[in-house]
């Protein structure tokens, strides 16, 4: 034990300062982000993207013209970078963007037409109620188990998600925020909607990773889902297949007004 301690002592600090201001370090360093996506690049009937994408996260509305409807639904998108080794054009490129948390389903949407709704879920008095503390129900509603994974990574020593005064709770009646990963199978249903239920008000909703939005990739036969949307109010989304540690306190963080939105209408800012 001794031993331990002086390594400890002589280690020093191992915790990021990352949200603040004065530390960018943020452990994403080596991590690919989602793919920059600019459409006035996309030539006329090119289709490559789209037919390559797994989850058809890239679609169009209209044959006919598809360089000028091509979009991108970063909600369906699970990062695999296959659409930029086939883009001919260099409209899809790589970036160290991950901080893609929207409190609006549709600013998860690039395209060259604005979608963005004015509404906004979120309650008015969420600064003043949960800026000091937040406590959060997770709930896996069908996982592959890779957004566990990195998001029990938010409370080792280096991200220590707990000096940001946010923690995971049992119980539904002590929650603040219901997070729910996984593709929300049948099953899940009732159990997540119970959660729900029993939370006290003000209560929020967010969906982790790119399944719990849109289901994607796992959005066909009998067994699989569609997202928390069309069950639970979603205040957050949170697309990743799975997102990294950062990405999972950028977005409580955003839920809390405690840090801008950086994506409107798809496009990062």
């Amino acid at each position: 034990m001794r031993n331990w301690t002086l390594k400890g002592i002589a280690a020093g600090k191992a915790t990021t300062d990352w949200p603040y201001p004065d530390d960018l370090d943020n452990g994403q360093e080596r991590m690919r982000g989602f793919p920059k996506f600019d459409p006035s690049r996309c030539e006329t009937s090119c289709q490559a993207c789209i037919d390559i994408c797994p989850t058809a996260a890239l679609s169009t509305n209209r044959s006919e013209d598809i360089a000028s409807n091509v979009q991108l639904d970063f909600g369906k998108c699970i990062n695999c970078q296959i659409c930029i080794e086939t883009c001919p054009t260099d409209a899809l490129q790589n970036s160290a963007d991950f901080m893609f948390a929207a409190k609006n389903r549709n600013d998860l949407i690039r395209s060259q037409q604005p979608v963005t709704e004015a509404a906004d879920r979120l309650r008015s008095k969420i600064e003043k109620h949960f800026k000091g503390s937040l406590h959060v129900r997770h709930i896996d509603a069908g996982s592959c188990n890779g957004c566990e994974s990195e998001l029990a990574a938010t409370t080792n020593p280096y991200y220590n998600l707990h000096r940001l005064g946010i923690f995971f709770t049992p119980s539904p009646r002590f929650a603040d925020v219901l997070l729910v990963t996984g593709t929300v199978v049948p099953q899940m249903i009732g159990p997540l909607q119970r959660t729900y239920q029993a939370m006290p008000n003000p209560k929020f909703v967010i969906a982790g990773g790119t399944c719990s939005i849109s289901g994607a990739p796992f959005d066909f036969g009998y067994a699989a889902g569609n997202g928390a949307d069309p069950f639970l109010p979603v205040d957050v989304y949170l697309p990743g297949c799975p997102p990294s540690p950062a990405s999972f306190i950028f977005a409580l963080l955003l839920l809390t007004e405690r840090v801008e939105q950086k994506l409107k209408d798809g496009n990062y800012e």
